[in-house]
């Protein structure tokens, strides 16, 4: 049995993903990014050990069973399927997951045709459109925001503190002054057509907060008109704020991440060149960029990332490239085990500035250098 190769970074479990994924702890993993079998797509044992739709379905139940246990409450799920059977892999997930978005990968190879082999079909054969794509389930834990509220007490902490720190504090001076909650509301110009002073009373309940706008208005008529001893609403705006910030950040660290921003493909298609031909390609190998977009948008600092199906290690490639992350790699082929601790190994080796290094014994592996196992 080839051994698990750890890194300060990365654990990678040789053997199948059945017998490994029990050893995991409840809830220990942020993000799971997973290409599993397509059934009967490619021409490989490891695509081919059904019979039937069925027992493939049944399989990858089996594990998704473990992806749910194992997923935070506010953690991210990405299956990758074919587009034949996508449809049926979408309901294996949507029984366990909330599914958030069916992502078309528009494949392509870079040359700006974009061909994606389909250059090479005898089209006068094809009986349907050829499938030039390739589907990404993204899904969630059902409910996963509730779960973020329910832990921080978010909702009735949020009112309780705009209350205690805005809501008291301003109440305090619109007494000393002698001002109506109407008042001050149609003063600064806070309340629409029927809203008379329920910007001041929303203010006092903690339902809401004024804006800095709306803070220095009050502050300056308050002080040119009610200034009897001395100035009001003397604590700065960003003071007041800095409590239920720190409220709000805890939240947002308990909500499921999604760094999604307009330079980055945030949309429910993506085209990212798909991988050319090398030696020791993995015959599903994604795209590293692919890959490091989901690690990116889906994860924090000091996350941990599972691929159960890790085959050449593009996704612990990523997560090394990226930083402040833990992958966990897991991979029944023990050739494809081998060439992936060595592409994680010198990625990680890479990202802190060393050079590659190859420790203990050497195989030649189809030319490629290989840490060698015990077996």
């Amino acid at each position: 049995m080839t051994q698990i190769v750890t890194g300060d970074n990365y654990t990678l479990y040789p053997g199948d993903c059945q017998d490994v994924l029990p050893g995991l702890a409840d809830a220990s993993v942020d993000l799971i990014a997973v290409d599993p079998p397509y059934f009967k797509v490619k021409d490989a044992d490891w695509d081919n050990q059904w019979d039937t739709p069925a027992a493939f379905l049944a399989w990858l139940g089996d594990i998704a069973d473990q992806w749910q246990r194992v997923l935070k409450p506010n953690g991210s799920l990405y299956v990758f399927a074919s587009p034949q059977m996508a449809w049926h892999v979408e309901g294996v997930v949507r029984e366990r997951f909330n599914v958030l978005n069916h992502i078309h990968w528009a494949k392509h190879d870079g040359s700006g045709a974009g061909t994606g082999g389909h250059s090479k079909i005898e089209k006068e054969s094809l009986r349907c459109y050829f499938p030039q794509s390739e589907r990404i389930i993204f899904a969630e834990h059902g409910y996963s925001d509730q779960v973020a509220d329910d832990i921080a007490g978010f909702t009735e902490a949020e009112t309780g503190l705009k209350r205690r720190i805005f809501g008291d504090y301003l109440s305090t001076e619109w007494k000393r002054a002698g001002v109506s909650y109407h008042k001050i509301t149609g003063a600064i110009g806070a309340h629409g057509e029927h809203n008379h002073g329920g910007a001041a009373s929303n203010w006092a309940l903690g339902l809401n907060v004024p804006t800095p706008d709306q803070y220095a208005a009050m502050r300056e008529y308050l002080n040119r008109n009610y200034n009897h001893g001395g100035d009001y609403l003397r604590q700065e705006y960003e003071d007041l704020r800095q409590e239920y910030e720190d409220l709000r950040q805890e939240y947002e660290d308990l909500r499921r991440p999604f760094n999604a921003t307009p330079d980055a493909p945030y949309t429910d298609v993506w085209t990212f060149p798909t991988v050319g031909t090398y030696p020791n390609k993995h015959p599903c190998e994604k795209p590293l960029a692919l890959m490091e977009h989901i690690v990116n948008l889906s994860t924090r600092p000091g996350a941990v990332v599972l691929d159960c199906f890790m085959g050449g290690g593009t996704t612990g490639h990523a997560c090394a490239r990226i930083g402040d992350r833990h992958f966990i790699g897991v991979e029944m082929s023990n050739r494809w085990f081998r060439i992936a601790a060595r592409r994680i190994a010198d990625a990680a080796r890479a990202a802190a500035g060393q050079p590659k290094q190859i420790t203990g014994h050497v195989d030649d592996f189809d030319g490629l250098p290989l840490l060698e196992m015990t077996q």
